[in-house]
Protein backbone atom coordinates (compact mmCIF):
# COMPACT_ATOMS: atom_id res chain seq x y z
CA UNK A 1 0.00 0.00 0.00
CA UNK A 2 0.92 3.20 -0.77
CA UNK A 3 1.46 6.03 1.88
CA UNK A 4 -1.71 7.83 0.55
CA UNK A 5 -3.53 4.64 0.65
CA UNK A 6 -2.34 3.91 4.39
CA UNK A 7 -3.42 7.25 5.43
CA UNK A 8 -6.69 6.93 3.57
CA UNK A 9 -7.70 4.01 5.61
CA UNK A 10 -6.61 4.86 8.73
CA UNK A 11 -8.97 7.97 8.47
CA UNK A 12 -12.06 6.25 7.23
CA UNK A 13 -11.71 3.59 10.23
CA UNK A 14 -10.81 6.65 12.57
CA UNK A 15 -14.08 7.92 11.41
CA UNK A 16 -16.24 5.11 12.12
CA UNK A 17 -15.24 4.47 15.02
CA UNK A 18 -16.12 8.21 15.92
CA UNK A 19 -19.04 8.29 14.26
CA UNK A 20 -20.07 4.96 16.75
CA UNK A 21 -18.46 6.05 19.71
CA UNK A 22 -20.57 9.60 19.02
CA UNK A 23 -23.85 8.45 19.30
CA UNK A 24 -23.20 5.65 21.70
CA UNK A 25 -21.95 8.65 24.14
CA UNK A 26 -24.53 10.96 23.06
CA UNK A 27 -27.40 8.93 24.06
CA UNK A 28 -25.82 7.17 27.97
CA UNK A 29 -26.09 8.63 30.91
CA UNK A 30 -23.53 11.70 31.50
CA UNK A 31 -21.72 12.08 33.82
CA UNK A 32 -20.76 7.97 34.57
CA UNK A 33 -17.84 6.74 34.00
CA UNK A 34 -18.25 4.90 31.16
CA UNK A 35 -19.75 8.33 29.57
CA UNK A 36 -16.40 9.33 30.32
CA UNK A 37 -14.24 6.53 28.75
CA UNK A 38 -16.08 6.42 25.54
CA UNK A 39 -15.59 10.15 25.04
CA UNK A 40 -12.19 9.66 25.70
CA UNK A 41 -12.40 7.20 22.99
CA UNK A 42 -14.39 9.61 20.38
CA UNK A 43 -11.74 11.97 21.10
CA UNK A 44 -9.04 9.72 20.58
CA UNK A 45 -10.71 8.60 17.04
CA UNK A 46 -10.34 12.35 16.47
CA UNK A 47 -7.46 12.85 16.55
CA UNK A 48 -6.63 9.95 14.56
CA UNK A 49 -8.81 11.80 11.99
CA UNK A 50 -7.02 14.96 12.25
CA UNK A 51 -3.47 13.23 11.58
CA UNK A 52 -4.20 11.32 8.97
CA UNK A 53 -5.98 14.00 7.10
CA UNK A 54 -2.80 16.01 6.95
CA UNK A 55 -1.34 13.73 4.60
CA UNK A 56 -4.71 13.52 2.78
CA UNK A 57 -4.39 17.19 2.14
CA UNK A 58 -0.51 17.31 0.89
CA UNK A 59 -2.20 14.42 -2.20
CA UNK A 60 -4.69 16.58 -2.73
CA UNK A 61 -2.00 19.39 -3.51
CA UNK A 62 0.27 16.66 -5.71
CA UNK A 63 -3.44 16.05 -7.98
CA UNK A 64 -3.46 19.10 -8.61
CA UNK A 65 -6.92 19.71 -6.24
CA UNK A 66 -6.05 22.90 -4.64
CA UNK A 67 -9.80 23.80 -3.67
CA UNK A 68 -10.34 20.81 -1.75
CA UNK A 69 -6.86 21.29 -0.03
CA UNK A 70 -7.89 24.38 1.25
CA UNK A 71 -11.17 23.28 2.37
CA UNK A 72 -10.27 20.11 4.12
CA UNK A 73 -7.16 22.00 6.18
CA UNK A 74 -9.92 24.37 7.18
CA UNK A 75 -12.04 21.46 8.49
CA UNK A 76 -8.74 19.98 10.72
CA UNK A 77 -8.34 23.08 12.04
CA UNK A 78 -12.15 23.39 12.72
CA UNK A 79 -12.11 20.06 14.16
CA UNK A 80 -8.80 20.28 15.92
CA UNK A 81 -10.06 23.82 17.78
CA UNK A 82 -13.37 22.05 19.15
CA UNK A 83 -11.84 18.79 20.31
CA UNK A 84 -9.54 21.03 22.24
CA UNK A 85 -12.62 22.54 24.06
CA UNK A 86 -14.21 19.43 24.61
CA UNK A 87 -11.51 17.78 26.62
CA UNK A 88 -10.45 21.02 28.26
CA UNK A 89 -13.49 21.92 28.99
CA UNK A 90 -14.19 19.23 31.28
CA UNK A 91 -10.66 19.14 32.73
CA UNK A 92 -10.73 22.85 33.51
CA UNK A 93 -14.14 22.85 34.70
CA UNK A 94 -13.33 24.48 37.96
CA UNK A 95 -11.17 27.54 36.65
CA UNK A 96 -12.82 29.17 33.96
CA UNK A 97 -9.93 31.78 33.62
CA UNK A 98 -7.56 28.54 32.99
CA UNK A 99 -9.52 27.52 30.39
CA UNK A 100 -10.19 30.93 28.20
CA UNK A 101 -6.33 30.93 28.36
CA UNK A 102 -3.56 31.37 25.52
CA UNK A 103 -3.97 28.16 23.84
CA UNK A 104 -8.00 28.52 23.65
CA UNK A 105 -7.37 31.89 22.50
CA UNK A 106 -5.08 30.80 19.75
CA UNK A 107 -6.99 27.94 18.31
CA UNK A 108 -10.32 30.27 18.21
CA UNK A 109 -8.38 33.02 16.17
CA UNK A 110 -6.53 30.86 13.78
CA UNK A 111 -9.65 29.02 13.17
CA UNK A 112 -11.48 32.01 12.66
CA UNK A 113 -8.67 33.26 10.63
CA UNK A 114 -8.54 30.41 7.99
CA UNK A 115 -12.35 31.45 8.27
CA UNK A 116 -12.35 34.48 6.92
CA UNK A 117 -9.74 32.93 4.40
CA UNK A 118 -12.27 30.41 3.03
CA UNK A 119 -15.16 32.71 2.73
CA UNK A 120 -12.75 34.84 0.60
CA UNK A 121 -12.49 32.13 -1.43
CA UNK A 122 -15.40 30.88 -1.89
CA UNK A 123 -17.31 34.45 -2.72
CA UNK A 124 -13.89 34.48 -5.24
CA UNK A 125 -14.75 31.48 -7.03
CA UNK A 126 -18.51 31.40 -6.43
CA UNK A 127 -18.74 28.49 -4.06
CA UNK A 128 -21.70 29.86 -1.02
CA UNK A 129 -20.57 26.10 0.32
CA UNK A 130 -16.70 27.87 1.04
CA UNK A 131 -18.05 30.81 1.93
CA UNK A 132 -21.42 29.63 4.84
CA UNK A 133 -18.58 27.18 6.48
CA UNK A 134 -15.65 29.27 6.41
CA UNK A 135 -18.28 31.36 8.31
CA UNK A 136 -18.61 28.85 11.51
CA UNK A 137 -15.43 30.25 12.17
CA UNK A 138 -15.79 33.85 12.44
CA UNK A 139 -18.61 32.81 14.81
CA UNK A 140 -16.99 30.48 16.69
CA UNK A 141 -14.86 33.77 17.74
CA UNK A 142 -17.33 35.98 18.63
CA UNK A 143 -19.29 33.37 20.70
CA UNK A 144 -15.93 32.35 22.70
CA UNK A 145 -15.87 36.63 23.76
CA UNK A 146 -19.43 36.20 24.82
CA UNK A 147 -18.95 32.93 26.53
CA UNK A 148 -15.74 34.54 28.22
CA UNK A 149 -17.74 37.19 29.19
CA UNK A 150 -20.47 35.24 30.71
CA UNK A 151 -18.59 32.36 32.00
CA UNK A 152 -17.92 34.52 35.96
CA UNK A 153 -21.53 34.37 35.97
CA UNK A 154 -22.39 31.11 35.36
CA UNK A 155 -22.01 28.03 36.84
CA UNK A 156 -22.41 25.80 34.76
CA UNK A 157 -20.03 27.85 31.86
CA UNK A 158 -17.55 24.54 30.87
CA UNK A 159 -20.82 22.47 30.90
CA UNK A 160 -22.15 24.45 28.14
CA UNK A 161 -19.02 24.76 26.25
CA UNK A 162 -18.47 20.73 26.36
CA UNK A 163 -21.75 20.10 24.35
CA UNK A 164 -20.90 22.83 22.65
CA UNK A 165 -17.87 21.22 21.34
CA UNK A 166 -19.21 18.03 20.56
CA UNK A 167 -21.80 19.15 18.46
CA UNK A 168 -19.03 20.57 16.18
CA UNK A 169 -17.41 17.25 16.16
CA UNK A 170 -21.17 15.71 15.77
CA UNK A 171 -20.84 17.75 12.61
CA UNK A 172 -17.51 17.25 11.10
CA UNK A 173 -17.94 13.19 11.76
CA UNK A 174 -21.81 13.27 10.17
CA UNK A 175 -20.98 15.23 6.97
CA UNK A 176 -17.53 13.06 6.77
CA UNK A 177 -19.77 9.82 6.96
CA UNK A 178 -22.71 11.19 4.36
CA UNK A 179 -20.45 13.04 2.24
CA UNK A 180 -18.93 9.31 1.28
CA UNK A 181 -22.26 7.17 2.21
CA UNK A 182 -24.80 9.37 0.46
CA UNK A 183 -22.94 8.40 -3.14
CA UNK A 184 -24.13 4.98 -2.71
CA UNK A 185 -27.08 5.39 -1.01
CA UNK A 186 -28.61 7.86 -3.55
CA UNK A 187 -27.03 7.14 -6.62
CA UNK A 188 -29.55 8.22 -8.91
CA UNK A 189 -29.67 11.58 -7.15
CA UNK A 190 -28.26 15.04 -8.45
CA UNK A 191 -24.82 14.85 -7.17
CA UNK A 192 -25.45 18.52 -5.84
CA UNK A 193 -28.15 17.62 -4.10
CA UNK A 194 -26.66 14.71 -2.62
CA UNK A 195 -23.83 17.14 -1.59
CA UNK A 196 -25.73 19.68 0.28
CA UNK A 197 -27.57 16.59 2.26
CA UNK A 198 -24.02 15.75 3.39
CA UNK A 199 -23.21 19.50 4.30
CA UNK A 200 -25.95 21.38 5.09
CA UNK A 201 -28.28 18.41 7.02
CA UNK A 202 -25.64 17.70 9.88
CA UNK A 203 -25.38 21.71 10.03
CA UNK A 204 -29.53 21.96 10.17
CA UNK A 205 -29.31 19.50 12.64
CA UNK A 206 -26.25 20.74 15.07
CA UNK A 207 -28.41 24.41 15.57
CA UNK A 208 -31.68 22.26 16.28
CA UNK A 209 -29.66 20.65 19.01
CA UNK A 210 -27.81 23.38 20.17
CA UNK A 211 -31.06 25.43 20.47
CA UNK A 212 -32.31 22.53 22.91
CA UNK A 213 -29.66 21.92 24.74
CA UNK A 214 -28.92 25.56 25.38
CA UNK A 215 -32.85 25.79 26.59
CA UNK A 216 -32.30 23.14 28.66
CA UNK A 217 -28.98 23.71 30.14
CA UNK A 218 -27.27 26.66 28.98
CA UNK A 219 -29.00 28.94 30.63
CA UNK A 220 -27.18 31.32 33.39
CA UNK A 221 -29.30 29.66 36.13
CA UNK A 222 -29.69 25.92 34.63
CA UNK A 223 -28.06 23.01 36.37
CA UNK A 224 -26.15 20.29 34.92
CA UNK A 225 -27.67 16.56 34.74
CA UNK A 226 -27.85 15.36 38.07
CA UNK A 227 -24.79 12.36 37.18
CA UNK A 228 -22.85 14.87 35.81
CA UNK A 229 -23.26 16.87 39.15
CA UNK A 230 -22.19 13.76 41.28
CA UNK A 231 -19.30 13.13 38.95
CA UNK A 232 -17.85 16.33 39.48
CA UNK A 233 -18.71 16.34 43.77
CA UNK A 234 -16.45 12.85 43.34
CA UNK A 235 -14.09 14.16 41.67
Amino acid sequence: MTAYQVAATFHIAAGVVALITFWVNGLMKKGTALHRRMGQVYLLAMLGIIISGVPLVFAMLERGDQLSAVFLTYLLVLVSNSCWNSWRSVRDRRDYKRYFGPMFWSLATITAASGIALMVIGVAIGQPLFAIFGSIGVVGLITSAMSRRRAPSTPNWWLREHYGAMIGNGVATHIAFLAIGLRNALPGVDPMIQQNLAWFGPLLGALAAGIWLNRKYGGAKAKPPATVARALAEA
